[in-house]
Parts: structure tokens; C-alpha cells; sequence
């Protein structure tokens, strides 16, 4: 027996594209933090806040060093769904795609890189890897959700 749909509510947005380089990938997790303070109340509880930077700082830095495509911008969404942060990093390359949740494997201790989607893994509650849905552009968006903790839920 399949569980019922749930029906996710949308209350707040916010999206901004960004230049596809390192500061537009720092600026990223700037803009997310300040924009849970903007929302306030349970948006803005700090164990809540420390998931999302993280989750945003990784999925930005994928987007700009393995989504990059010159000329291209990256974009960051922002929303406030039924008892969840929803974080959404969108590229312009299609043809690089992460591995889906379940599949990521954790790098060798030396390795230089690879931990990005480990901690998102490890810190979302729920993600995955979606086709951009823009018909005129490829890529793909990486969702992430963090839950807000039951006191706190709208």
C-alpha cells in the first residue's frame, strides 16, 4: 500500500542567480543565512541555520566548480515548504550529474575532495538530483530539505 500524497505548501521564496566563481558561491551561503534571519522566527533557529549554510556552501561550491559553464550564472532558491527549509542549487550543465542520495560513497582519507555531497547527505533530510526544468537550458537543480524541529513548524 502506497502512503497518500502530501500536499507541500510553499509560504515564503527567495531566489538569486549568481556568478558561477568562488565568491558567488561564498556569497551564496551569505545571502541563505541572511535571509533565514530576514524570515525569522522557528526559520531562524540555529541548528536549522548551521544545516542549511553547509548544505548551501557545498552545493554552491558544486555548482561552480563541476556545473560551471562560461558565460553561465548559477542560481540559488530558497523556500519555506510544510515544516521544511527547501534549499534548490540550479547549473547549466547537464551533463555532469552528482550521485543520487543513497549513492554517494565517502572519499579515501587523502583524497583532496568528495566530501561536499557526503555532508549533504549527512545533514538533509531529504535531497536529490532533478533535470532543470527550463526547456531552453540544460542542467540540472540539486534539492535539499531540512525538516524544522516540531516546535517550530507553522
Amino acid at each position: 500500500m502506497e502512503a497518500p500524497p502530501t500536499t507541500v505548501t510553499v509560504s515564503r521564496t527567495f531566489a538569486q542567480r549568481l556568478s558561477a566563481t568562488p565568491r558567488g558561491a561564498r556569497l551564496a551561503r551569505h545571502l541563505a543565512v541572511a535571509q533565514l534571519h530576514v524570515w525569522g522566527g522557528g526559520f531562524a533557529a540555529p541548528e536549522v541555520i548551521d544545516k542549511v549554510s553547509v548544505i548551501v556552501a557545498e552545493l554552491a561550491a558544486n555548482a561552480v566548480t563541476h556545473g560551471r559553464v562560461p558565460g553561465r550564472d548559477f542560481e540559488l532558491r530558497l523556500a519555506l515548504v510544510t515544516g521544511s527549509v527547501r534549499v534548490e542549487v540550479t547549473d547549466t550543465r547537464a551533463d555532469r550529474r552528482p550521485p543520487a542520495p543513497g549513492a554517494v560513497r565517502p572519499p579515501r582519507p587523502l583524497d583532496d575532495g568528495g566530501r561536499g555531497l557526503v555532508l549533504v547527505d549527512a545533514l538533509a533530510d531529504r535531497w536529490e538530483v532533478l533535470d532543470r526544468d527550463c526547456a531552453d537550458a540544460p542542467g540540472k537543480t540539486v534539492r535539499a530539505e531540512v525538516d524544522l524541529p516540531p516546535r517550530r513548524r507553522r
